[in-house]
């Protein structure tokens, strides 16, 4: 992925998600960058919600159509501070079998040896290393996404898209990322004639804290 995030993607690979994409806001001077601190120590994280949480992937057949995918199940924590980015954090898990195209055969062979290989490598992952932020409610996520058993290094760029009070109580927020990656930087390089090396993601998570 060339800008995750998300989630995606893929995540969307992924994940993204959750990386290399951008969301198309207007560029403003920045904040500080700092590394993060790991998500256990991140306080008022907020916990994704799967539910209510997407990661769609987007590739292209034969050089004529998109066709687009999700991943149904994913988990993590989130945190975005806008008085001071640096105390901001993302990391996401993207269970890769939970693949669903709407066609059970073609999500048979994605799961398999030439796509995900997901009995090797069960999950797609992304852990933020850095937020900076690019203008309001944008910020610039530096991180590495772990994907069939390879590590990459991306920046992907994350829209804080709102909070509110919980239905339950609590709080609930939301972020989105939109990013492409090149499925052979993660040696997915099957069918490259048929399928595009570009994979789009899109990672829309929403999050509870109580």
């Amino acid at each position: 992925m060339k800008k995750f995030a998300a989630i995606g993607a893929l995540v969307v690979l992924a994940g993204g998600v959750m990386v290399a994409g951008g969301m198309g806001r207007n560029s403003e001077s920045t904040a500080t960058t700092t590394v993060l601190a790991t998500t256990s120590q991140a306080a008022g994280a907020f916990e994704i919600d799967a539910v209510h949480s997407t990661v769609i992937f987007r590739i292209k057949h034969q050089n004529v159509a998109f066709n687009y995918g999700r991943f149904n199940k994913m988990s993590g924590s989130f945190h975005i501070d806008a008085a001071d980015p640096s105390k901001s954090m993302l990391d996401i898990t993207v269970d890769a079998a939970s693949v669903d195209t709407a066609n059970t055969g073609r999500d048979k062979h994605l799961t398999g040896s030439d796509f995900f290989s997901v009995k090797e490598y069960p999950t797609i992952t992304f852990k933020s290393s850095s937020f900076t932020k690019k203008s309001e409610g944008v910020y610039t996520v530096a991180g590495k996404l772990t994907c069939h058993g390879k590590s990459k290094d991306i920046t992907v760029e994350v829209a804080d898209t709102g909070k509110a009070p919980g239905m339950k109580g609590g709080e609930v927020a939301g972020i989105e990322s939109t990013f492409t990656i090149k499925r052979s930087e993660f040696g997915m390089d099957y069918m490259l004639k048929g399928l595009s090396d570009d994979v789009t993601l899109t990672v829309a998570l929403e999050g509870t804290r109580k």
